[in-house]
């Protein structure tokens, strides 16, 4: 049993109590600190991933409580896949908010940060659905107190939302926990996944009640039709890094999809089968529409990106709903691609916006390094669009190659590429309006010495630090594009493990095959 597993938990969870109590009137040391864990934490994540390599099944039992009587880690390539992705986004992120100042405008910004993190890794890494309820919670937290990091109405309004909504996400997840539980006597994973296959279709209506709300809870999660609507206001309001971590967050719901609906209630079970893919279909081609036309009709940037990231979940859920291994591969794949590109735009927008008046997408005053930030929102934009030569094209092209079967093909070409193309019309036009149009409106006057002018807009040059973070994540981009094939085998590879699900079972109970 390797130490090692933990890490990703523990280590947040020991520098956020220290960030919050010790540090937070020195803001100097708490940067230190915070970039130095999060540092670690993406070292802890790379060697996981080269740990899971091999193909084993990794468990970490605290307290060396057998499964399924004790809490237990589990990692697998696809833990560890989304563990590393997870650090990896949030050192940029951490990166941009040192660089431009944001985590100065609260004393408790990085504690929240590590907090964040702490929840994330877990929700990744637990092998039971309690503790997943649990790090959810974790998630809720933090990400509520990030959420109205710096203050403003707006951004309370938006919180407020935010808050109700994903309690009442939590509210259905206890309600869907205690069916299950009634059902079957457990809540973990592998001991779910050994059990449930053996109940009679004719006697797992509970089972079926459980599997369902389990999904309307992961749905709220993955801003999936019709539970998306909190995404908008709440992404579009939040302060620009913490938008751009929240990138992550929406893949959390994705991934508690392919891990409990494909483990557990996946093909070859008598009592749920086929019943969530019938659901999580239509509710995913629905939702790149919306996010489509959000796109198309923006009037704001923020709320313009947090509709094109409603779009790509549904790209990306249209492939899991397939529930194979080769769509699987394809929306790992796209997730990754995703992830860095939301983030990314995120951070773009940031320099653009605090250099303009408000983010509306009627020309303004031309901002300074106009064409610098013109070229990082235009290779940011091909990203999230899904147009060549980023990893975007490739990821929807394995999207598109995956979804071949006679009863999916037409509804999910159609909806993916005209969903793309409702989306390049879209940024096309913001671009126009914030780029283009501005340029004939002289840039603003210079203010006083912290380069800041009567109405608070920046008018200095963005510093190589502040720009960094945004051509970073844009080389991340460039990077799963020119390694896309030792990535996507990496992934095909994650995808037939997720499948095996005796395998699984195998390693984590102490008996193969059952409890």
């Amino acid at each position: 049993m390797s130490h090692w597993i933990i890490l990703p938990v523990i280590l947040p969870a020991l520098f956020a109590p220290l960030l919050g109590f010790v540090m937070r009137h020195d803001i100097v040391l708490a940067r230190v600190t915070s970039v130095f864990a999060t540092a670690l934490l993406l070292a802890v994540s790379v060697g996981l991933v080269f740990m899971a390599a091999d193909g084993t099944t990794h468990i970490y039992r605290l307290g060396d409580w057998p499964a399924p009587f004790g809490i237990g880690l589990v990692l697998d390539r696809l833990s560890a896949v989304m563990v590393l992705l997870t650090s990896s986004l949030a050192f940029l992120v951490l990166l941009h908010a040192i660089a431009t100042g944001w985590d100065e405008k609260g004393r408790h910004f990085h504690a929240l940060f590590q907090f964040q993190l702490m929840g994330i890794c877990g929700a990744f890494l637990t092998g039971d659905v309690f503790n997943l309820f649990v790090f959810f919670e974790v998630l809720l937290i933090a990400s509520y107190g990030l959420m109205i990091h710096s203050g403003g109405r707006e951004r309370m309004r938006a919180g407020l939302q935010y808050v109700v909504m994903n309690l009442a996400g939590s509210t259905l997840f206890l309600f869907a926990l205690g069916t299950l539980y009634a059902s079957t006597g457990t809540l973990n994973i592998a001991d779910l996944a050994a059990k449930i296959p053996a109940i009679p279709a004719e006697e797992a209506a509970l089972v079926r009640v459980a599997a369902m709300l389990l999904m309307i809870v992961f749905a709220v999660k993955a801003a999936l039709f019709p539970v998306q609507f909190w995404l908008p206001a709440t992404y579009a309001n939040a302060p620009a890094p913490v938008a751009a971590l929240f990138a992550i967050m929406t893949k959390v719901g994705a991934y508690a999809i392919l891990r409990v609906h494909t483990v557990v209630f996946g093909p070859g079970v008598p009592g749920t089968e086929g019943m969530i893919d019938a659901w999580l279909f239509p509710a995913a081609i629905v939702t790149i529409a919306l996010g489509a036309f959000g796109v198309l009709g923006a009037r704001r940037l923020m709320p313009l990106i947090s509709f094109s990231v409603i779009g790509s979940m549904g790209t990306l859920l249209v492939a899991v709903a397939v529930f194979t291994p080769a769509a699987t591969t394809a929306a790992l794949y796209y997730m990754v691609h995703s992830t860095f590109a939301a983030a990314c735009l995120f951070l773009v927008a940031d320099l653009v916006v605090t250099r303009r008046d408000g983010d509306s997408l009627r020309p303004r005053q031309k901002t300074v390094q106009n064409g610098l930030f013109a070229a990082l929102f235009f290779g940011a934009v091909i990203a999230m669009a899904g147009m060549p030569p980023l990893s975007g094209f490739l990821g929807k092209l394995l999207v598109l190659n995956s979804l071949r079967q006679p009863d999916v093909m037409v509804w999910a070409w159609t909806a993916i590429l005209a969903g793309s193309l409702i989306t390049i019309v879209g940024f096309a036009r913001a671009g126009s309006a914030l780029f283009w149009k501005s340029t004939a409106i002289d840039p603003p006057a210079p203010g006083p010495a912290d380069g800041t002018g009567p109405d608070g807009v920046l008018s200095r040059n963005a510093t190589p630090a502040e720009v960094a973070p945004a051509v970073l994540a844009l080389a991340m981009l460039a990077g799963l594009a020119v390694f896309a094939g030792p990535v996507a085998e990496y992934l095909e590879q994650t995808a037939n493990q997720l499948f095996d699900r005796a395998g699984y079972i195998a390693a984590v109970l102490p008996a193969a095959g059952g409890s």
